[in-house]
């Protein structure tokens, strides 16, 4: 964290995307000035100005909010801004094309920095690149501070901090599951998606990324005995019924344990993540879960293809910065259900968490878990060990930010299991 007083504690970057327009809605709905210092930033002053004054005409608290302007790609303008900001909250992506600048700018100010972004190949490369100089620094990089990976790492936390205290023993495995929801996915998303199986197919580091389970681990633990995410359609022995491989399992999973290696693996170096996609039972739920993982696996290997690529950019995916109307994104919902299973010293046991709101996703409820991880780095409302470095929602974060998104409506409950699993 910069040593100077910021002019601001938070900066929305790319406020006038969806995505950003969102999270600064959220954030001058859910704080005022007093507690809250925030601007709005990206490179178009005309449409920041116009997202002012919508905002201060929807809110009776803001009578004004500071622009600031920069060019994503540029580091030298995004230094300015970065020494005159506590935390910089970005939705720009592509994060391969357009987050590395912004990244250095942040570490070189010792500038907390909080992210959208799912693509592990550019993590990995921040890791790389920037983790030392962040940690010296007291820059705190948290990534995917979105549905990638909030709920899938918040909610092994609780499951693990529970286990823990209640039995004195970690859960050796966890299990994701998504279990329903329903919303949009934006175009950054899709523009990322695309970034990443564009790399995979050109860079040998992306394709050891993808590769790895362990890619995101610290430089010399990149190895251990899970084998990585689900890939085809199995039968869940914990819960009785058919599983599909999740979209998402490729940087959840990853996110999750580099959360385990960077605070010291207090879940064991064996400990055990997979996230996929519950279809149900019988005939049915085994079909289900067929035809999930073989559009999954279409899609992959679409995606896989560059003029494939090209033609699904061009003429299906939405642009980046397009999305749902603001209803649209408010109706939306997911749940995520974890079951962690470990052994204590009365025998084993079983952990169950649920994670989730009554909002889009990627949209309404991604604008929340983005802007409360914003406020609690700005505010220090932090339980980690670290002062800096490439972090985790887990591991930079902590359990804070479950609290807050309780207190707007998300749940974020942990227990032992209901029943005998």
């Amino acid at each position: 964290m910069t040593d100077t007083d910021p002019t601001h504690d938070v900066v929305v970057w790319g406020a006038t995307g969806v995505a950003g327009r969102f999270t600064a809605e959220y954030l001058t709905e859910r704080y005022d000035p007093a507690e809250l210092s925030l601007a709005v930033g990206g490179r178009n002053r005309g449409k920041l100005d116009d997202l002012v004054a919508d905002l201060t005409r929807r809110s009776d608290a803001w009578n004004d909010v500071p622009v600031v302007v920069g060019d994503a790609t540029d580091t030298e303008s995004l230094r300015d801004i970065a020494r005159n900001t506590r935390v910089m909250c970005t939705t720009v992506g592509p994060y391969t094309r357009l987050g590395t600048p912004l990244v250095e700018a942040c570490v070189e100010a010792g500038t907390d920095y909080c992210d959208l972004t799912g693509e592990v190949n550019w993590v990995r490369e921040t890791v790389d690149r920037f983790h030392e100089a962040a940690v010296e620094s007291g820059a705190r990089i948290v990534h995917s501070c979105g549905f990638d990976s909030v709920p899938a790492d918040l909610g092994t936390l609780l499951v693990q901090s529970f286990a823990r205290e209640s039995y004195g023993a970690p859960c050796e495995t966890a299990r994701i599951y998504l279990d329903g929801g329903s919303g949009s996915v934006s175009g950054g998303t899709l523009a990322s998606f695309g970034e990443l199986f564009e790399a995979a197919a050109t860079d040998p580091l992306a394709r050891e990324t993808l590769r790895n389970p362990y890619s995101l681990a610290p430089r010399d633990e990149r190895s251990g005995v899970d084998p990585g995410e689900q890939r085809r359609p199995r039968r869940d022995a914990l819960r009785g019924e058919w599983t599909a491989p999740s979209p998402m399992a490729p940087v959840n999973e990853r996110v999750v344990r580099r959360s385990n290696a960077l605070l010291g693996y207090p879940w064991g170096r064996e400990f055990r993540c997979t996230e996929v996609v519950p279809t149900g039972t019988g005939l049915r739920g085994a079909a289900t879960a067929g035809l999930v993982a073989g559009g999954l696996g279409a899609f992959t290997a679409a995606m896989s293809v560059g003029p494939l690529r090209s033609a699904l950019r061009r003429h299906v995916f939405p642009d980046p910065g397009e999305g749902p109307t603001r209803e649209e994104a408010e109706a939306g919902s997911f749940l995520i259900r974890l079951l962690g299973r470990g052994t204590g010293a009365d025998g084993p046991f079983t952990v169950e968490a649920e994670f989730g709101t009554d909002r889009d996703p990627g949209y309404g409820a991604t604008a929340r878990m983005l802007g409360e991880s914003a406020a609690c780095l700005a505010r220090g409302d932090v339980d980690s060990p670290f002062e800096g470095g490439v972090l985790t929602p887990a591991s930079g974060i902590g359990l804070p930010l479950a609290e807050r998104l309780r207190e707007v409506g998300f749940t974020a409950s942990v227990g032992e299991a209901s029943d005998d699993r």
